[in-house]
C-alpha cells in the first residue's frame, strides 16, 4: 500500500486536495498533529469536493505516535534540503508498504526527524526562483511517480462514467 504522511499540515485547501488525490488512487492518508485547521472545516471540504468520504485517513497525536503505529515498510522524506531526485528511488515492489512523508507548508519536516533518514531524503528538482512547490502538487507528483513505477495497480485507464469506448462512439 502507498501511504501519504502529512507532518503538521497547516492549510486546509492543500489537505482537501490531497484527500481527493488519495481517494482517487487508494493511497492511505496519515495526518500528524497539530493540524492548522479542523477536519470539518468548510475550506477543507470544498477542496476535497464530495470525495473525502472515500479517503482512508488516520490522525496521530505526534510523529512518535505515527512511527509506533506504522512499523515496517519504506519511508521516504520529501524535503527541499534533499539532494536526490524523487525519481532516483525504486518503488516497484507492490508487496512493501511505501510511506511518502511531507512536512508542513511553512517549515517542512524538522531536521531532527530527517537526520536518521538521510538515505531516503529527496527533493523534486526545481530552479532557483522558488524554495518549493505547493504541498498538494508535491504529493501528486510523488504519488504518481510511485504509481507509474508500479504500472498503476487497481486504477482505471478510462473514465468510469463514460466508459472506455467513449471517444470512438458516435
Amino acid at each position: 500500500m502507498i501511504h501519504i504522511v502529512l507532518f503538521e499540515p497547516e492549510i486546509p485547501q492543500n489537505t482537501g486536495n490531497i484527500m481527493r488525490t488519495c481517494a482517487g488512487t487508494g493511497a492511505k492518508l496519515h495526518l500528524i498533529k497539530p493540524l492548522g485547521f479542523s477536519l470539518d472545516e468548510k475550506r477543507l471540504r470544498r477542496s476535497g469536493v464530495n470525495y473525502i468520504e472515500h479517503c482512508n485517513y488516520q490522525v496521530y497525536e505526534n510523529f512518535a505516535d505515527f512511527m509506533e503505529r506504522n512499523q515496517g515498510g519504506d519511508y521516504y522524506f520529501l524535503t527541499r534540503y534533499g539532494t536526490k531526485p524523487h525519481t532516483s528511488f525504486d518503488y516497484h515492489d507492490t508487496t512493501q508498504d511505501i510511506y511518502l512523508i511531507f512536512g508542513k507548508e511553512s517549515t517542512g519536516i524538522p531536521k531532527e526527524l530527517l537526520k536518521d533518514h538521510l538515505d531516503h531524503c529527496m527533493r523534486i528538482p526545481i530552479n532557483s526562483h522558488i524554495r518549493a512547490l505547493n504541498l498538494s502538487n508535491c504529493v501528486a507528483i510523488m504519488l504518481f511517480e510511485v504509481l507509474r513505477q508500479q504500472d498503476y495497480p487497481n486504477l482505471l485507464h478510462y473514465d468510469p462514467f463514460k466508459g472506455e469506448d467513449y471517444l470512438i462512439k458516435e
